[in-house]
């Protein structure tokens, strides 16, 4: 791995704003039950779990503006996630955030490239996900801002959320991989397309299986950065394996695959930060989704078969 301290940092974001379906506050308290903090502990890392980012309800507070659901909370949310992701690197430990749901990438990788950017470094970004994440409020049919996180880390969007950190881009789209698609909206797919980011659909997933998929992955994120941001949406998984999603969509990876994704990522020692998304302990079964997350995060973070 990149740090050979092997210090992680773990950073609860309590975001159930970003998405219609509630429940996704609950999924940091989810991953903690499953003991991630003991079992990374037990791969000899030193953890500091950092709490959690609390975010107001939706009983508390009117939405404003119906193409962006609660923007200014989000927006708060994800300027105080980007400080407190930016301090644990600065204090040498790799951030794990736990979601929540993905709108909060705009917070992580905001802290991670404001990180880097200080320092003349680019950074690359391994989006998993069913989704696009590429909507802004022209194209999103819902206003939820859980399907704009992609687009605005590259400096699409509402400028709240664009210039979080005092720049834009984050990132630029050479540097940032999709992963897993298979559910994207009809002008979305427009936007992907014209972005330059590379997609990898599930079909072409299927077609040259995760090892190659993940080699040319890894490959575009890190050639020209410092190293890549890796964000998991759970729903990526096939829900078979991660009932525990607001979002399913059947014909994703298996549970092998998922974990071989994370094991060549762990292999690399490329990785510079982890964010887990869209838990939502209210739809699983036996927190069975958040275990799985667990099991990933571990894969991620070195633990092997032997």
């Amino acid at each position: 791995m990149r740090y050979p301290e092997k210090k992680a940092t773990i950073i609860g974001v309590l975001m159930d704003l970003g998405a219609d379906r509630r429940g996704v506050d609950m999924g940091p308290s989810a991953i903690r039950v499953a003991d991630l903090n003991g079992r990374l502990a037990g791969l000899g890392y030193e953890v500091t779990d950092a709490g959690n980012i609390s975010v107001r309800n939706p009983e508390m507070m009117q939405i404003a503006d119906r193409k962006l659901k609660y923007l200014p909370e989000i927006a708060a949310a994800c300027e105080t996630l980007a400080g407190k992701v930016e301090a644990a690197l600065e204090s040498g430990s790799i951030p794990i955030i736990l979601g929540g749901d993905h709108s909060i990438a705009i917070g992580s990788v905001s802290g991670l490239a404001s990180f880097h950017h200080k320092r003349d470094h680019r950074v690359g970004v391994i989006w998993f996900d069913a989704h696009g994440d590429m909507n802004t409020p022209e194209t999103s049919p819902s206003g939820n801002i859980h399907g704009m996180p992609f687009a605005a880390i590259l400096g699409h969007g509402a400028r709240e959320l664009t210039h979080i950190g005092g720049f834009a881009p984050k990132v630029s789209a050479e540097d940032c991989v999709l992963i897993g698609a298979r559910s994207v909206d009809p002008e979305e797919a427009v936007a992907l397309k014209a972005s330059g980011v590379r997609v990898v659909t599930m079909r072409e997933l299927d077609e040259r299986g995760m090892s190659a998929v993940m080699d040319e992955a890894m490959w575009l994120a890190s050639r020209r950065t410092a190293g890549f941001h890796v964000t998991m949406d759970m729903d990526f998984v096939d829900p078979d394996y991660a009932p525990g999603v607001g979002t399913p969509v059947p014909g994703g990876p298996t549970y092998r695959e998922s974990h071989l994704a994370m094991e060549k990522i762990a292999d690399s020692g490329k990785m510079l930060s982890f964010e887990l998304t869209e838990v939502n302990p209210v739809l699983d079964v036996a927190n069975r989704t958040a275990e799985l997350g667990v099991q990933l995060i571990l894969s991620a973070f070195g633990k092997k078969i032997m």
